[in-house]
């Protein structure tokens, strides 16, 4: 482990701001937009953008699974930070040279991938596969403290980035094979001890408790806490996707609509009491988490000024919604579907009983990726247009698990058909503005990234980074990477000079305006 002596700020009050300079946490800021101010780099230069540096990862020994950078990076202090599955590094944001890298020992767990770190007050939080918070020294990469989050021997296995809120370090646990309940933590940033935890299952006699059958069904509900989720300081809730219900594709045995999974949740962030919730796919039996981005937005919808969230959610819908109250005000349809029929009274999909898993199979769209998956989506205020990487597809679900009380995966897919779709969602409708298709089959792996000098930067499977119009989809440069991009690309501003970052692979790949 190399280091060398840095200063590294707070980061509490930048992130309360648009990521400015900076990009100091997973979406830039807590409102989830990834949308940046600086506008150095626009659409008037971009094809003046230059390869300044690369950092190829070279991960600890042991290192197991997909060594993807998946993780968005966080810029502070002009450090870079990033992570994949048991590892963490610190690199130069000007240079791209390495500063530190920490290894973990794994204990074991599904090494799937990594989203990221939070960063604050000289430390940096990360989690791991088998499911430990690890704090390190931000300057050193020295190890502080690690605490256990959750048991692997359980099948629990642990991704997301987390996230600093006022004295809390925020962080969600994973799990598919066992039918385990999903939680959601909350942390104290200097030792690390619980503060609360909130079930993302109720338990008998509480709210919620009604939408299950049975105390068990309750308890091994699933409802994992994938993704970071966003926050208002003003009212201080913190807005989260949950997971889907276990058992998966085999429903037999939660009849209900499974509370408080597939919703999204508004949490004080300092006692994580629910507030309000909306669920956007009442008894979900298509493996279709909420996990995607909730997106803060300000702004006037049919006349009146709100605090407004917006989701594209995995089951082909939009939502809008009254961030203060979770009131509905929009649901509309983004990419083809099949599996509801239509709506109720708040806007909430009716699920077809046609289409849940069949044991000799029924055709359902969107597929078992769903529309959008969890790659990070982005939004513009200047066009009111939120951008998603989704699918259009279709899949073959069977259930293969007919047992009255099924466990684990209950069932399967066969994709059919997928095309890959970058769609432009007008916040105030929900309806698609434009859409640009990527070439071939397979789903995009890139989150999106929007600035202020009128651009939109994402990638496809043919191994380009790319900058978009952001107002009529047109596509305006694009760079090779040798591989498909694999996380959310930023950007951000270092002696005068702006800098786009992407990770393609095992490779973070950094692009400035040439200097003339």
């Amino acid at each position: 482990m190399r280091f060398v002596a840095l200063v590294v700020i707070s980061v509490l009050p930048l992130l309360a701001q648009s990521p400015g300079a900076n990009w100091p946490n997973y979406n830039g800021d807590y409102s989830g937009r990834r949308h940046s101010p600086l506008k150095q780099i626009n659409a008037t230069n971009v094809d003046r953008l230059e390869p300044v540096w690369k950092f190829k990862i070279e991960p600890g020994k042991g290192t197991l699974g997909n060594t993807d950078i998946k993780s968005t990076p966080v810029m502070v202090g002009g450090v870079l930070y990033f992570t994949i599955s048991d590892n963490a590094w610190a690199v130069n944001a000007k240079t791209g040279k390495q500063i530190w890298h920490f290894h973990w020992p794994t204990k074991g767990g599904i090494h799937i991938g990594n989203r990221g770190v939070a960063v604050s007050r000289g430390r940096v939080y990360f989690e791991t596969p088998d499911n430990y918070l690890v704090c390190l020294n931000a300057v050193t990469g020295k190890k502080l403290w690690d605490v256990e989050i959750a048991d692997v021997k359980q099948e629990y296995f642990s991704t997301a980035a987390p996230m600093i809120v006022k004295n809390h370090v925020i962080v969600g646990v994973g799990g598919d094979s066992l039918d385990v309940p999903g939680y959601l933590e909350a942390r104290n940033p200097v030792n690390g001890k619980l503060q609360w935890r909130w079930n993302t299952t109720p338990r008998p006699g509480q709210p919620g408790a009604e939408t299950w059958p049975s105390k068990s069904s309750m308890e091994h509900g699933g409802g994992m806490t994938w993704m970071p989720g966003t926050y208002d300081p003003q009212l201080n809730l913190y807005y989260l996707g949950t997971g889907n219900p276990n058992p998966v594709h085999a429903p037999q045995s939660r009849l209900g609509d499974n509370l408080w999974t597939c919703s999204i949740v508004a949490l004080n962030a300092d006692t994580g009491k629910l507030v309000w919730y909306y669920q956007v796919s009442p008894h979900d039996t298509h493996d279709w988490d909420a996990v995607q981005t909730p997106v803060l937005i300000d702004a006037e919808v049919r006349g009146q000024k709100r605090k407004l969230l917006a989701q594209a959610s995995r089951n082909g819908y939009y939502f809008l919604l009254d961030r203060t109250t979770g009131e509905h005000i929009v649901t509309a349809p983004f990419v083809k579907l099949n599996w509801s029929k239509g709506l109720n009274t708040k806007g909430q999909p009716i699920p077809d009983p046609a289409k849940e898993p069949k044991t000799d199979g029924v055709l359902v769209s969107p597929g078992g990726g769903g529309g959008p998956n969890w790659f990070a989506p982005a939004f513009n205020p200047e066009t009111g247009l939120l951008y998603v990487n989704a699918a259009e597809s279709a899949s073959i679900f069977y259930l293969t698990d007919t047992d009255e009380n099924p466990q684990g995966y209950g069932g399967r897919e066969a994709v059919q058909l997928a095309r890959a779709w970058l769609k432009a969602i007008d916040y105030r409708t929900g309806q698609v503005r434009w859409s640009h298709q990527f070439p071939g089959r397979l789903p995009i792996t890139a989150g999106i990234l929007s600035t202020a000098g009128n651009l939109l930067f994402t990638g496809d499977i043919s191994q380009n980074l790319i900058a978009f119009d952001p107002a009529q989809g047109n596509i305006l440069w694009h760079a090779n990477l040798g591989a498909a991009v694999t996380n959310g690309p930023i950007t951000y501003q270092m002696a005068g000079r702006q800098y786009l970052v992407a990770g393609a692979g095992e490779t973070l790949h950094a692009f400035a305006l040439s200097v003339q």
